[in-house]
C-alpha cells in the first residue's frame, strides 16, 4: 500500500471518547511508522473545540499524546476518506453509514464491536501493518451480524462531565479495545 491506512473514530463531540481512543490507537499503531493515519470527528462536534481536560489528563495516563487535539465536524468527505470508522456508540457508526451507505457499511462499526470481530486468520499470510488492516477490516464486516457475541457491550457511553470514575471506566474500555485491535493488526 503506497497510502497510509485510514482510521475515523467518531463520538458525539469530539471531545472525549473519539479523540481519547484516536490519540491513543495512534499512540499503539506507531511502530507501523507511516503506515496508519488516524484522525476523530463529532456528529454533533463544534470545530476547533479543544478536548476535555478529563480525558486529556486520561490520555497522558495512558502514554497518548493530547496536545493539539481539536473537534472537528463528521462529514461525509471524512467518512469517505477513511478505510475504517469506529464509532464510541452504535448511533455513531449509523451515523457514518447514513453519510456514505455504499463506502461506509462495510466499513462503519463500534470501537468495541470491530475489536471483537477481528480474527488473526483474516490477515494470515499479510506481515504488512496497512494490509492486515485492510484483510482485518473485510473479515469482520462479514462476521458482523452472525458472530452471536457481546452486542450489548459495544457501546461506550459518554462520559463527559461525568464523575472521574465513570470518565475512568470508559478510557479502560477504550483501551481495552485499542490494545486488542492494534495487537491484531500489528500481528
Amino acid at each position: 500500500m503506497r497510502e497510509p491506512f485510514r482510521v475515523l473514530v467518531v463520538c458525539t463531540g469530539n471531545l472525549h471518547r473519539s479523540p481519547l481512543a484516536e490519540r491513543l490507537l495512534a499512540f499503539r499503531l506507531a511502530p507501523a511508522r507511516g503506515k496508519f493515519q488516524v484522525s476523530s470527528a463529532g456528529t454533533a462536534a463544534v470545530n476547533g473545540t479543544p478536548m476535555d481536560p478529563a480525558a486529556a489528563l486520561l490520555l497522558t495516563e495512558m502514554g497518548g499524546d493530547p496536545t493539539g487535539a481539536a473537534a472537528r465536524r463528521l462529514t461525509a468527505g471524512v467518512v469517505g476518506d477513511a478505510g475504517l470508522v469506529l464509532g464510541a456508540a452504535t448511533e455513531h457508526r449509523e451515523a457514518a453509514v447514513r453519510l456514505r451507505p455504499v463506502h461506509g457499511l462495510g466499513r462503519a462499526f463500534t470501537l468495541r464491536e470491530f475489536a471483537r470481530l477481528l480474527h488473526e486468520d483474516d490477515a494470515a499470510g499479510l506481515t504488512d501493518p496497512a494490509e492486515r488492516a485492510v484483510a482485518l477490516t473485510r473479515g469482520a464486516a462479514v462476521r458482523r451480524g452472525a458472530s452471536g457475541g457481546r452486542s450489548w457491550d459495544d457501546d461506550l457511553v459518554d462520559p463527559y462531565g461525568a464523575p472521574e470514575p465513570e470518565a475512568r471506566a470508559c478510557a479502560a474500555r477504550i483501551k481495552e479495545a485499542v490494545e486488542r485491535i492494534a495487537a491484531v493488526v500489528l500481528g
